[in-house]
């Protein structure tokens, strides 16, 4: 669980700019101005390799405000914040932080008011509905807190699904999630469905689906919200040894201080801004 506290992000200024409009549509793309919407060709969908020294994803000043009736909600306020290829990174917050909302923004879910995110590069929050979906298909996985798994489906089936809307076949398919399983202690399991196995190992499962396309990102939410103590841990270990393995970088959104000692910087957020970084 060593850490290796880095200290590259930075929380800017709040820029002097009128709010932009809240969309709820992925719209425009790369090299478009703002408000126009423009396709981004398949091949740019993959995140190219970083060096290392350069960061993987760039955020620069992103706000998102949500408007409710005449009421105005700030759930970002001016966030700016690099992340590297490998690294383990955790936002900590309470409920109403901002910290699901910056790991939405980040993964092309939702669009800032204003803003830029780039990872590899490649402006996410330009792409329209298509190509943030390819985007996502080829570069990102998820771990969620309530497992998020069909429960008419197989452990194996469940993993494989990944794979489905990336058109491999199925014979490699089915060899990648046996695989996938494999390596998080779930050997033997594949024809289990949800309602047959424990929150920990259902978890397991929820894993092995985010690694299964071996995507350069992985984004874990709250992902021991509902585990005991010492399912916690274990589940914790399994993310982190796949991420290190496989030289992902590992994205964390918690409450909880003993999960966020996991990463190699924690970032604090309070009411929608970066307040810390240790």
């Amino acid at each position: 669980m060593g850490k290796k506290r880095t200290g590259r992000g930075t929380n800017a200024p709040a820029a002097e700019r009128a709010d932009a409009p809240v969309s709820e549509s992925m719209n425009a793309a790369a090299g478009a101005p703002a408000n126009e919407e423009m396709n981004v060709p398949a091949v740019a969908a993959a995140v190219p390799e970083t060096d290392g020294r350069k960061p993987l994803i760039a955020v620069r000043h992103i706000r998102k405000v949500y408007r409710m009736g005449d009421e105005r909600v700030v759930a970002l306020d001016d966030v700016t914040l690099d992340i590297y290829r490998g690294e383990i990174i955790c936002f900590l917050g309470t409920s109403g932080s901002g910290k699901s909302t910056f790991l939405n923004m980040v993964a092309g879910l939702e669009k800032p008011s204003r803003g830029e995110i780039f990872i590899g590069g490649i402006p996410v929050h330009k792409l329209n509905e298509e190509g943030v979906t390819l985007f996502r298909q080829k570069n990102i996985g998820f771990i969620f807190q309530s497992y998020n798994l069909l429960p008419m489906l197989t452990a194996l089936e469940n993993v494989s699904m990944p794979l489905v809307f990336r058109n491999v076949d199925r014979r490699r398919r089915s060899a990648m999630a046996r695989g996938a399983l494999e390596a998080v202690g779930l050997k033997g399991y594949e024809r289990r469905r949800p309602t047959q196995m424990s929150g920990g190992q259902q978890q397991r499962v929820g894993i092995a689906r985010a690694i299964v396309g071996n995507p350069k990102i992985i984004f874990a939410d709250e992902p021991t919200g509902n585990l005991d103590t010492n399912t916690t841990k274990d589940v914790m270990q399994i993310i982190v040894k796949s991420a290190r393995k496989n030289g992902q970088t590992l994205i964390i959104v918690t409450h909880d201080r003993t999960i966020a000692e996991y990463a190699d910087r924690i970032v604090t957020i309070r009411d929608g801004n970066i307040v810390d970084i240790s």
